[in-house]
């Protein structure tokens, strides 16, 4: 008999446990709201490693810093060797991969509850997505997986095309500290009808208070002997 109780107890323990399922409407609300207060970073230093199949393969590590538009982008290695001098480019534009930029909002995007998935003790929820301006070409959301602790898109599923190039992809987000950051995006496209893949992975991700202007201006030559 006490053997029999402590089993209904603890079944009735994991049924208690078990997470509950949000209506769907419930969550595309708390969805727009966290995307509209979502933070930016007033200064990001992060890893991100870059693997290209196809017509070129090649997998290059980096190191980036990027205060606002300006970014300091450092090639550390090429295909696994350390690079003696590292190659430093510099340049100003927006971060292309961010949540704010890609995701799907209502205001642009219909969308259709598809079904919700078990992540840890939480569920996420994963949504068709249909543009409701159709155009040719570019960047268009498929799917977007909603986390069901932060309401922001955990992954988002692409396609995208761009002249002779067109592709299908997933970008997946986590949280890092306070804000919410690419991890890993995978793109399978044809390019001029040849397959060719792509993988970019970020790591170590860091949120100074801000970089000094020097971080984005390449150092002045010597003056040569005379």
């Amino acid at each position: 008999m006490t053997r029999l109780l402590a089993t209904l107890a603890l079944a009735l323990g994991i049924v208690a446990a078990a997470p509950v399922q949000l209506d769907s409407q419930i969550v595309l609300e708390r969805y727009e709201l966290e995307m509209t207060d979502l933070a930016t970073p007033k200064a990001t230093i992060v890893s991100y490693t870059v693997s290209q199949a196809g017509p070129t393969d090649i997998e290059t590590h980096h190191r980036m810093y990027r205060a606002g538009l300006d970014v300091r982008d450092e090639t550390i290695s090429i295909d696994g060797s350390l690079l003696k001098h590292k190659v430093v480019r510099f340049s100003r534009h927006e971060d292309r991969y961010t949540s704010a930029r890609l995701a799907p909002r209502g205001t642009n995007y219909g969308f259709v509850f598809l079904r919700a998935i078990k992540r840890g003790g939480h569920l996420d929820y994963e949504y068709e997505a249909t543009p409701l301006v159709v155009s040719p070409g570019g960047f268009t959301v498929k799917r977007v997986t909603i986390d069901g602790e932060r309401f922001l898109p955990r992954s988002i599923a692409f396609t995208t095309a761009s002249g002779s190039a067109q592709g299908t992809g997933e970008i997946d987000f986590a949280p890092s500290g306070k804000y919410w950051v690419p991890v890993q995006i995978n793109v399978d496209a044809q390019v001029k009808g040849k397959p060719a893949r792509e993988r970019i992975s970020w790591s170590d991700y860091r949120f100074p208070p801000g970089l000094p202007p020097s971080t984005f201006q390449a150092p002045k030559p010597l003056p040569q002997a005379t």
